[in-house]
């Protein structure tokens, strides 16, 4: 029987003046909005991002002490969305980067085994068995070469998609607001 991951993935947050504070980096000066997320935070925020799959999506639940609280919460919220989209951007730029290095690689072998198909034959004469074993050689090594790019891409491509995607849904989650029930 397969373990299901939940549809939807609750990120529950507690409001007040010295809960914001610990979500926060306490050594950032910037103002409030623009403040860096604390480690602590950002770890409880990715052990929930763990369990999500591709139908999962997100819902940051928050719950204030005290009416006058609900003022932080925009600003909490704006800190955190943009906190996930700069990661996003970076994973973005990353992918990017893994699949134009491995096209790259991937382009080069088979150059590599096209233009050895070419020259090859044009510089040795075909009667010799050196050709056949040179031939042989350069292309056990193009392939070679080609394999891990072909195993990137056809294998580990998805998992990079999966995690934007998942970051995307960090970014674009809703807030609900909870009673206050003595927390």
């Amino acid at each position: 029987m397969k373990n299901h991951s939940p549809e939807k993935i609750d990120i529950f947050l507690i409001v007040s003046p010295e809960a914001v504070e610990e979500h926060f980096n306490k050594n950032d000066p910037a103002p409030f909005y623009k403040r860096q997320l604390s480690h602590e935070f950002e770890e409880y925020i990715n052990k929930a991002k763990a369990a999500a799959r591709e139908h999962s999506f997100f819902e940051y639940k928050i719950t204030c002490k005290k009416e006058e609280d609900r003022q932080y919460t925009e600003p909490l919220m704006y800190a955190v969305k943009r906190h996930f989209s700069n990661i996003m951007l970076v994973k973005q730029e990353d992918f990017e980067k893994f699949k134009r290095r491995n096209y790259m690689v991937l382009f080069v072998g088979l150059l590599i085994i096209l233009l050895s198909h070419i020259l090859i034959p044009t510089f040795i004469s075909e009667s010799s068995g050196v050709e056949a074993a040179i031939l042989t050689g350069i292309d056990i090594f193009s392939w070679v070469m080609m394999w891990q790019p072909i195993d990137n891409l056809l294998f580990h491509l998805k998992a990079h998609l999966e995690e934007i995607n998942t970051i995307k849904k960090l970014t674009e989650a809703g807030v609900v607001y909870t009673e206050n029930d003595e927390v």
